[in-house]
């Protein structure tokens, strides 16, 4: 919702540069994020953040109880997605959006810390960051992001951590037992009411706004926030950069490699041996979290065809 909030919220600050009548319709979608924003960075029973693990958890709601999932899925990465650089320059074109806004800064200081603010005096370039994650959350729920042994596969982000082959999530519930467990393949679980495939998977259209989303970050923190690519190597970069290398590992997936294959094909001799296969390259609904072998529907353009765009 928070995502959606921003991007309509672009929208109709783009809009009300032409037709004030849009300004107010941007005013609406700010305030919805402010208090999007304030729910889930609440820490504890009301709020999605958890302090100790540095990431953001679901919830499940229970008979008036509330039960925190401790699992480090994409649930938690989304929150980073949501994020929108306002232009100050922009901002005085647009007098009511500009009083409602500083409006939130003056009178709702607990909300206020949803927005982050920069000001360049050398380029005369003033800007405002919304965004869900403060940068010290942003910074901690990328260091398990960009994690190999968590996240970070060798083909892009994976949609549950791999820290859960070894460490399962356990639920009891009602006298049943649930379990979720790092699958990087096809799913071995009906849970949630059908063949959950978001067990480790990488899955192309989130990878791909993660991967926006970083350069946004980038835009606004510049050199001012650079992240350790892989975490644990040692080696910092820019966000900019850790954008370019996820989608890097993420047009591997279709490149053809020493073998002579590549890895969506899941070493299949067909493509690598027979000349009139050899091009034949298919759309996979999602790819195996460890190897990248293609899986699920084979004709996904309406999404993972985005790799075109990368490798341009």
């Amino acid at each position: 919702m928070a995502f959606y909030c921003t991007t309509m919220l672009r929208i109709a600050l783009d809009l009300a540069q032409d037709d004030p009548a849009y300004d107010a319709m941007a005013s609406k979608f700010f305030e919805h994020f402010m208090n999007i924003a304030d729910a889930m960075n609440t820490v504890g029973e009301s709020g999605l953040w958890n302090e100790e693990d540095g990431f953001y958890n679901d919830q499940l709601k229970v008979d008036g109880s509330t039960i925190p999932i401790r699992i480090r899925s994409l649930v938690g990465l989304i929150p980073l997605l949501a994020v929108e650089i306002l232009d100050e320059a922009n901002l005085e074109k647009l007098p009511g959006f500009r009083k409602r806004m500083q409006w939130f800064l003056d009178h709702r200081q607990d909300l206020s810390e949803q927005i982050s603010f920069y000001d360049c005096a050398e380029h005369n370039d003033q800007r405002h960051l919304l965004a869900i994650s403060s940068k010290e959350r942003l910074q901690r729920v990328l260091q398990t992001m960009l994690d190999e042994s968590e996240f970070l596969s060798p083909h892009g982000i994976r949609s549950l951590s791999k820290h859960h082959e070894a460490q399962p999530f356990h639920l009891e519930l009602n006298g049943e037992s649930h379990c979720v467990a790092y699958t990087p393949g096809e799913s071995d679980s009906h849970l949630f009411g059908g063949n959950s495939n978001w067990r480790g998977p990488i899955w192309f259209p989130l990878n791909y706004i993660l991967i926006e989303a970083l350069r946004k970050y980038h835009d606004f923190y510049r050199e001012t926030l650079t992240v350790e690519f892989p975490t644990g190597s040692g080696q910092q970069v820019s966000l900019s950069d850790a954008a370019d290398a996820i989608e890097a590992r993420l047009s591997l997936l279709f490149k053809v490699d020493a073998s002579g294959s590549r890895p969506t094909e899941g070493r299949c001799k067909l493509y690598a041996e027979r000349a009139d296969f050899k091009n034949l390259v298919l759309y996979h609904e999602y790819f195996h979290g460890d190897s990248g072998k293609g899986l699920g529907a084979s004709h996904q353009t309406g999404w993972t065809a985005l790799v075109a765009e990368m490798l341009d």
